[in-house]
């Protein structure tokens, strides 16, 4: 499934290569103009490396903590996952033509070598779009295949709660867990038409919308029975329901905090319920991707086939244009997107 944001497609001359930098740390929520633009003529490749066009830029949540102070330095490049071809090449193993997965994104243009960054080719499979690979077959999907074959080891006819569900990693968990034989998946969202996506296209058996009361309330009223399983996508709040209703023994794959992305110099309020951890005999364990590079394979391996036959489809949002990239980022921020946003810069 995509969702499109914009219809004007972004257009920028070949010859002049445009960059994106941070220009200052936010205070709370970030604004536009904390980032520049830089524009320079198109680089010639070094010996050992070429030059990629870019072609999907991806935003991701991580990139909000990156903006504080020992993250991201000020005026140079910034960095993010991003799908490019090839268009000028001194390095064996990336040809004119080729599509590359690498980091160096925010940008137009970029000058990768082999393996910088785990710069690579992109795999080749019939009837899989390009989102895929930023997406369900990229960072994001990892992560939600990591969590729950890894960190959760999670099993047929288990009971699943995600929060942040109708996000990138969220709408991934759920596909996967449907995949994995799940019983019950609960999920938690911002909006009522989150809600119905969730329910009515996403394959969850019930969600809600954390803004009409307490978590644990809400997920108890969608979980009578209880879960065995948490993707942990926002911490706070979230994290104590979840501990409320997990069965004993159950586990909590912990990805990220988006409750307090905006206000990171103020200590998190822990969990009120956190003792019931140990009266419950519950794990908790954080999940970060790049530990888990070796997995990538047996991602691709576990999804292609569904891709290719329809069963699992991207869900993304893609935001048309270079000049949107920021706003595109703002907008992932604010929960504008349902599954993985991405910034479409060139064809």
């Amino acid at each position: 499934m995509t969702t499109q944001r914009t219809s004007r497609p972004g257009s920028s001359a070949h010859s002049i290569a445009r960059t994106l930098h941070l220009a200052a740390r936010p205070d709370g929520f970030p604004t536009a103009d904390l980032f520049a633009v830089e524009e320079s003529p198109v680089p010639e490749p070094a010996p050992g490396t070429a030059v990629v066009e870019n072609l999907y830029l991806s935003v991701d949540p991580y990139h909000r903590e990156a903006m504080e102070e020992g993250g991201w330095e000020l005026g140079v490049p910034l960095e993010g996952r991003t799908l490019g071809r090839v268009t000028a090449s001194r390095a064996p193993g990336f040809a004119e033509g080729d599509l590359v997965l690498h980091r160096k994104g925010w940008r137009t243009h970029a000058v990768v070598a082999p393996g910088e960054g785990g710069a690579r080719k992109a795999p080749s499979y019939d009837g899989i779009p390009l989102t895929a690979y930023l997406s369900i077959l990229g960072g994001t999907g990892l992560t939600a295949y990591v969590a729950l074959t890894r960190t959760l080891e999670f099993r047929a006819g288990q009971d699943l709660f995600v929060s942040a569900a109708a996000g990138g990693v969220g709408t991934a968990v759920g596909r996967m867990a449907r995949l994995l034989g799940a019983g019950r998946i609960v999920g938690s969202a911002g909006t009522p038409a989150k809600v119905a996506r969730l329910t009515g296209e996403l394959g969850f058996d019930a969600a809600f919308d954390y803004h009409d009361g307490p978590v644990g309330e809400l997920l108890a009223k969608a979980a009578p029975e209880g879960i065995d399983a948490y993707v942990d996508n926002v911490g706070g709040d979230h994290l104590e329901g979840a501990i409320s209703v997990l069965r004993d023994h159950g586990r909590i794959a912990w990805v990220g905090a988006i409750s307090q992305y905006h206000s990171l110099h103020e200590p998190p309020a822990a969990p009120r319920n956190l003792f019931d951890i140990v009266e419950k005999s519950l794990r908790l364990e954080g999940v970060l991707v790049r530990n888990y590079s070796d997995v990538q394979a047996e991602l691709e391996e576990f999804l292609v086939p569904h891709l290719q036959s329809g069963v699992v489809v991207p869900d993304v949002t893609v935001v048309d244009g270079f000049e949107q990239t920021v706003e595109g980022f703002l907008g992932m921020l604010r929960g504008e997107n349902t599954g993985k946003m991405l910034i479409r810069i060139a064809d």
